[in-house]
C-alpha cells in the first residue's frame, strides 16, 4: 500500500495537518503530500495510487474534473488503467482540483507520483496557475526567480534491449499485454523506465528495424544466442521442460493471488433448458442462417437478467466497502492456453441477445485473427466460463478479483428425470439438462444471496421468454 507522507512547514500548521482526513481513496491508498509553503496557501499532492498488490504502476484515462472544478464525497476524479482494468478513483472528502499535474493519455506514471494538486478554498486555486512539479515533489515559491534553462543534455546513446543475465525481460504488466497485442518480442524492445524497466510507452514507439540496428551495434552475439533456445522446448533426463510465456506467467500470478486472497465457497444447480433450445431455434429462424444465435448468447442475457434481479452479486469487495454497479459488464473466456482471453461485453443487460451474439462472434474473430482490443484486457463485474464444448459437467472457477462472482456452465446432455406433466402416464421422461456452478466471495456474496442469484438463473433459462422482456 502506497504510504502517506506528511510535509509540515511550521509547527501550528503541522497540528492542523494532523487533524484532517486523507482527501480520498481507491481500493488501496493514494500517496498524499500535504505541504503548506510561504507563497502557496495549504494543499495536497495526490499521487497515483496502487489499486491491486501487484501494480507498479497505471495510466491516466481520462479526468472528470477540471481545473478549477469541485468535488465531493463520492465523485470520481478520474479514470486509471492498469495493467487489469480501468478504475475510477473517486473523492472522499470536499475540495477543488487546483492543478492537474499529469494529462490523460500521458506516460505510464509509477504508483506514488503526483498527478493532481487540490485545496480545500476556491480562492486558493489562483496560486497554483503556474505551478511546476518539481523531482521532489516540493513547489517552486511563486516569488522566487525561475531557475536558468539547464543545458541540453547530449544525446543518449539507443537504449540497448533489455534482457538481464538470467533471461527474464522486466517489464510492466501493460507493455507486456501490449507487445503482445502488437506481435513484438518484447526482449527486443529497449528500455526506457526506471532500473531498466520495458514500459508501455517503451512499446508504443518500438519501431522493428530501428531495434534490430541497436541490436547489431552492441551485444548482437550474446543477444541471438539467448533469444533462439528461448522458446523451444528443453529436454532431460526423462522429461522436457516447456518455456512459459510472459501472459502465461501474468495470468498465473492473477489467479494464484484471487484463490489466495478470495475466500471462495461454490453453489451448483441442474437446469432444464428443452424450453431454451426451442427458443433458440426459433429466433435463429427469425434471423436467418447468416446469423445463427447460440444458446451461450442466451445464457449471457440469463446471467445478465439474473443480475439485475440479484444486485448485491454484481459488486466488488474494496476494503472498506462493498461496490454494488450499476452496468453488468460481462467477461467471457475464449480461447485456449496462451491465446486465453476474457473480452468484456458492456451493459449485457440492456442489450438485445442478437447485439450480445454479434459480440461474442467478434470476440472470437479476434481471437482466431489476433485482432485484439483494449476490451480484451478490461475487467467486468462478472465472468462467465464455458466448457460444454469440451464434454465437461461441471467445473468450479477461480473468481478473478475485483470480482464477486464467476459462473461455470456445463455441457448439455439427455438424462432420465421425474415427470412433471400431471396429464402424462409416464413416471420418467427425457430432458436436455444442464449443471451450472456459481463461484462466490463469501466477503460480499453469502449463502443466501448467491442461492438467490442461481434461482434467479435457472429460472430465467426454464422460461426463457423472460430475457425478451
Amino acid at each position: 500500500m502506497a504510504s502517506t507522507t506528511i510535509c509540515r512547514g511550521l509547527s501550528h500548521v503541522g497540528r492542523r495537518a494532523a487533524s484532517r482526513s486523507s482527501l480520498m481513496y481507491p481500493r488501496m491508498g493514494p500517496s498524499i503530500a500535504r505541504s503548506w509553503f510561504s507563497s502557496y496557501p495549504p494543499h495536497e499532492l495526490v499521487g497515483l495510487p496502487s489499486l491491486s498488490p501487484t501494480m507498479e504502476a497505471g495510466t491516466i484515462a481520462s479526468w472528470t474534473r477540471d481545473e478549477g472544478d469541485s468535488f465531493g464525497p463520492g465523485d470520481v476524479l478520474c479514470s486509471i488503467e492498469t495493467d487489469k482494468a480501468t478504475v475510477d478513483f473517486e473523492a472522499q472528502d470536499d475540495g477543488f482540483v487546483a492543478k492537474i499535474l499529469r494529462q490523460a493519455g500521458s506516460d505510464e506514471i509509477p504508483c506514488g507520483q503526483p498527478i493532481l494538486i487540490t485545496v480545500e478554498d476556491e480562492g486558493d486555486i489562483a496560486a497554483f496557475k503556474d505551478y511546476v512539479l518539481e523531482e521532489t515533489a516540493a513547489p517552486t515559491p511563486a516569488g522566487a526567480a525561475p531557475a536558468a534553462p539547464t543545458p541540453a543534455a547530449p544525446a543518449a546513446p539507443t537504449p540497448a534491449p533489455a534482457v538481464p543475465s538470467g533471461g527474464r525481460v522486466v517489464a510492466s504488466p501493460l507493455a507486456h499485454m501490449l507487445a503482445k497485442d502488437m506481435g513484438y518480442d518484447i526482449s527486443t524492445i529497449p528500455a526506457t523506465g526506471p532500473g531498466g524497466r520495458i514500459i508501455a510507452d517503451d512499446v508504443r514507439e518500438f519501431v522493428p528495424s530501428a531495434a534490430a540496428d541497436a541490436v547489431s551495434t552492441s551485444a548482437a552475439p550474446a543477444q541471438a544466442a539467448m533469444a533462439s533456445p528461448a522458446a523451444a522446448p528443453i529436454p532431460g533426463a526423462g522429461y522436457t521442460d516447456y518455456p512459459i510465456s510472459e501472459s502465461a506467467k501474468e495470468v498465473a500470478s492473477r489467479l494464484s493471488q484471487s484463490k489466495r486472497n478470495v475466500p471462495h465457497y461454490y453453489l451448483t444447480v441442474d437446469i432444464c433448458v428443452d424450453e431454451l433450445l426451442e427458443l433458440r431455434s426459433t429466433l435463429s429462424a427469425a434471423v436467418g442462417e447468416d446469423k445463427d444465435l447460440g444458446t451461450y448468447e442466451l445464457m449471457i442475457k440469463a446471467a445478465a437478467k439474473s443480475m439485475k434481479a440479484v444486485p448485491s452479486a454484481n459488486a466488488s469487495w474494496m476494503d472498506s466497502v462493498v461496490r454494488v454497479y450499476d452496468s453488468v459488464d460481462i467477461n467471457v473466456v475464449v480461447g485456449t492456453g496462451d491465446n486465453l482471453y476474457t473480452p468484456v461485453i458492456r451493459d449485457c443487460a440492456g442489450k438485445g441477445i442478437a447485439g450480445i451474439s454479434d459480440e461474442l462472434n467478434s470476440a472470437v474473430s479476434a481471437v482466431e485473427s489476433g485482432d485484439l482490443t483494449s476490451e480484451f484486457a478490461t475487467m467486468g463485474t462478472v465472468t462467465i466460463m464455458n466448457l460444454g464444448m469440451y464434454g465437461i459437467k461441471s467445473c468450479a472457477p477461480i473468481i478473478r478479483e475485483p470480482q464477486a462472482v464467476a459462473l461455470a456452465l456445463g455441457t448439455l446432455e439427455n438424462r432420465i428425470v421425474p415427470n412433471d406433466d400431471p396429464d402424462s402416464d409416464e413416471i420418467y421422461k427425457q430432458s436436455v439438462m444442464m449443471t451450472a456452478t456459481l463461484s462466490c466471495d463469501h466477503r460480499v456474496v453469502d449463502g443466501a444471496v448467491g442461492a438467490q442469484w442461481l434461482s434467479a438463473f435457472k429460472s430465467h433459462l426454464e422460461n426463457p421468454s423472460t430475457l425478451l422482456l
